[in-house]
């Protein structure tokens, strides 16, 4: 009977508490399914099975741009919600979900939840990442060397391609010297092996089930990680994925480049001007309340890990997206457009400048277009704020979740025409809402937390884009012209919904030259 008292009793406290929650909170008058209002778990569960991103999307479509998708969480999809949450000032904060991009234990810049704190440790390198610095100099030539390299791989190829592998090849290559010189870049596009092993890292899938755990049970995972001994060997059944985990290897390569730069000599250091170097000026020996050896590291590693699928994934979409029958019409203009760059435009391996191609308007709208539809983080970024404020109307009660993402603001019908077509063509049709177009795009975030990349990855993408279609033509190969490839993103697969099918982690394609 006791326990029939207490069963009742919890019961009626749960329902009470659901009831609170949903009925009478400040978010009760925000639109959206009350089954996501009354418990975190139905977006839980989205997450699990990798949908979170389309799921909310949907939620937009059905709802309008505000909805409530949990007790405390609250998805936007307008401007005026953008400059309220991810503008200059705002004093939205980034929540506990940064956590886990943590490294080594240490918290980076990505990771920082105050704006204070970010702006502290981007003010240490922020110069290293200006586009002046990105369109001439040493940095350029990192990048058309790097492009060169991929050519020679593909001519070596035979002009046929797994272009997610090699594109990683290419990333990794660029991010690796711009961050260490000559003290931990790799050569994966020389065909070092050792070097190749570190995308393994990447490409195996368990890694979505290990972030959907370190989100949402992160207390549990890291104890379960823990363990050792026979309790270890125990826990080794319940691992969300096996050792070693998710960038294990890259973040192992990282470490050690940093420690071969602390023990060089002065006068080998002083030969790079790579951004370590930049780093390690701020370094507590040489200045009193400078950072360590260990944040350098974890700076230097969240870096690394940030400039590696982001720039490849975009390109494999963009290649592939060219290459695609239906797109033969942007490929034919891209070609033309860079085989029209002039002779005085290209380096002495014959490569097109970076300072160039950022002047190619063509080539900027294909780019343009590849990130709005294929953004290499299209999920949420979540945020919270101590205070209450004003979004949209609603008053958003302190500590709320409120989040955004790429997918959703790339996808409205009133902004881009016939969202779900890859059509470069619209970025330089002056009979689209130009003005409107430019304020939605979205694919390297804004405000104070803006990419610091960007500018490094642009070069990347128009200088390999434009070395590849002076000379080439591509065409996909098997099945790749109606299947589409899938990159992993957090817990989700991400890939283009109107094909047959997908692929994760790979893309085939033809390179002929033309």
């Amino acid at each position: 009977m006791a326990l029939i008292l207490i069963a009742a009793f919890a019961a009626a406290f749960l329902v009470y508490h659901l009831c609170i929650s949903t009925l009478f909170s400040p978010l009760a008058r925000l639109p959206g399914p009350k089954s996501f209002a009354l418990s975190r778990w139905k977006l839980a569960y989205e997450d699990y099975r990798g949908t979170r991103t389309r799921k909310i999307n949907s939620l937009h479509e059905q709802y309008g741009p505000v909805v409530r998708i949990g007790p405390s969480e609250v998805t936007f999809n307008s401007i005026t919600a953008l400059r309220a949450i991810y503008g200059a000032g705002s004093g939205f904060e980034r929540t506990g979900f940064y956590h886990m991009f943590e490294v080594y234990g240490r918290k980076n810049m990505f990771s920082f939840a105050t704006a204070k704190q970010h702006g502290e440790r981007k003010k240490l390198f922020a110069a290293a990442y200006a586009k002046s610095v990105m369109l001439k100099g040493q940095n350029a030539e990192i990048v058309e060397n790097k492009v060169k390299l991929y050519m020679d791989l593909l001519e070596r190829d035979g002009g046929k391609s797994e272009i997610f592998s090699t594109l990683h090849y290419f990333s990794l290559d660029t991010i690796t010297e711009f961050l260490y010189g000559s003290f931990g870049k790799t050569a994966c596009l020389e065909g070092l092996g050792r070097d190749r092993e570190l995308i393994g890292d990447i490409i195996d899938i368990a890694r979505r089930k290990l972030s959907w755990y370190a989100v949402h049970f992160p207390h549990f995972t890291e104890w379960l990680y823990s363990l050792t001994g026979f309790s270890g060997c125990i826990a080794k059944w319940l691992y969300p994925m096996q050792l070693p985990t998710t960038y294990t290897g890259i973040r192992l390569h990282a470490l050690k480049a940093t420690q071969n730069y602390a023990i060089a000599s002065a006068s080998a250091r002083a030969g790079t001007s790579a951004l370590i170097s930049r780093l390690w000026s701020h370094h507590h020996s040489e200045k009193p309340n400078g950072i360590d050896d260990l944040d350098i590291a974890a700076e230097c590693a969240d870096h690394l890990l940030a400039g590696i699928d982001t720039t490849s994934d975009t390109l494999m979409f963009l290649i592939w997206a060219l290459s695609r029958p239906e797109n033969k019409v942007f490929q034919e203009k891209v070609i033309e457009e860079v085989c029209n760059i002039p002779e005085e435009s290209l380096n002495s391996d014959g490569i097109p400048r970076v300072d160039s191609n950022d002047k190619l308007p063509y080539l900027d709208a294909v780019i343009k277009e590849t990130l709005r539809l294929y953004a290499p983080l299209p999920g949420s970024e979540p945020r919270s704020l101590p205070s209450a404020a004003t979004i949209d109307g609603y008053t958003i009660p302190p500590k709320t979740v409120v989040s955004m993402a790429p997918y959703s603001l790339h996808r409205n019908p009133e902004v881009f025409k016939n969202p779900t077509k890859f059509n470069p063509d619209r970025w330089l049709d002056p009979s689209e809402n130009l003005v409107d177009m430019k304020k939605w795009f979205w694919a390297f975030s804004s405000g104070g937390r803006m990419c610091i990349g960007m500018h490094l990855a642009m070069a990347e993408m128009t200088t390999l884009v434009a070395a590849v279609y002076r000379k080439y033509k591509t065409t996909p190969m098997g099945d790749f012209g109606s299947v589409s490839p899938g990159i992993t993103g957090r817990y989700e697969v991400f890939y283009d919904d109107s094909c047959s099918g997908m692929r994760e982690h790979e893309c085939q394609i033809e390179f002929t030259p033309h």
